[in-house]
């Protein structure tokens, strides 16, 4: 059996978050609160000792990783592995779109006016699938499509050769995937009617392929 300490981490401001943009695959750059942001947890986990880290292949957390990794007094590792199955929710026709209409059009043929309404009543995955009904070209990705992608990165780390048990790993996360996470592992513990803040650190265990919630937004 093999236990690995995941540290968690939403990746830095963007311009996007400030213009309340649907990111998704898309990118915007870091802003200067975002890389204070990321310089700000990168302390925090100076002494942590790493023995790997993980991103999605997206400007905004390959560049927070670095930050860290280059902060950080305690580990070996120079920079992060960057792999597509790290990335935050495909947003189809929506991506770069104001978020609060994106998913008011999701949201409207059900009845429902947001997203906030959409978890209320259903799941976060029930919020991805509204979404691709609604884009009209039907690329955003629906819930088994984003967890088959994601599911693939957690495998990608604890099938890792190089890591061993109780081995710390730095992963650079997304806004919505956090939430995903916390709706589908830890369902009721936290409140998640408010997004993770930017350079929050959430933490999980990851035992033989098996995820365990440990906190959350810290």
């Amino acid at each position: 059996m093999k236990t690995l300490n995941l540290y968690l981490v939403r990746h830095g401001q963007t311009y996007y978050n400030i213009f309340n943009k649907l990111q998704g695959w898309s990118n915007s750059p870091l802003t200067q609160a975002g890389i204070d942001g990321a310089k700000e947890i990168g302390e925090r986990l100076a002494d942590v000792n790493f023995a790997g880290a993980f991103c999605s292949d997206t400007g905004r957390a390959v560049s927070t990783a670095q930050i860290i990794l280059d902060l950080n007094q305690a580990s070996a590792v120079k920079e992060p592995h960057q792999a597509p199955f790290f990335r935050e929710e495909f947003y189809g026709y929506y991506e770069g779109m104001d978020m609060n209409q994106s998913w008011y059009l999701a949201a409207g043929p059900h009845g429902l006016k947001n997203i906030g309404e959409i978890v209320a009543k259903y799941s976060f995955d029930t919020a991805k699938d509204f979404l691709k009904e609604a884009d009209p070209f039907g690329m955003a990705e629906n819930h088994e499509e984003y967890w088959q992608r994601v599911d693939q990165g957690y495998e990608l780390i604890a099938n890792d050769p190089q890591l061993q048990d109780g081995d710390n790993v730095l992963v650079i996360s997304h806004g919505n995937t956090l939430l995903s996470l916390m709706d589908r592992y830890a369902p009721g513990r936290y409140d998640l009617s408010e997004r993770p803040a930017n350079g929050s650190l959430t933490k999980l265990k990851l035992t033989d392929g098996k995820i365990e919630v440990v906190s959350y937004n810290e």
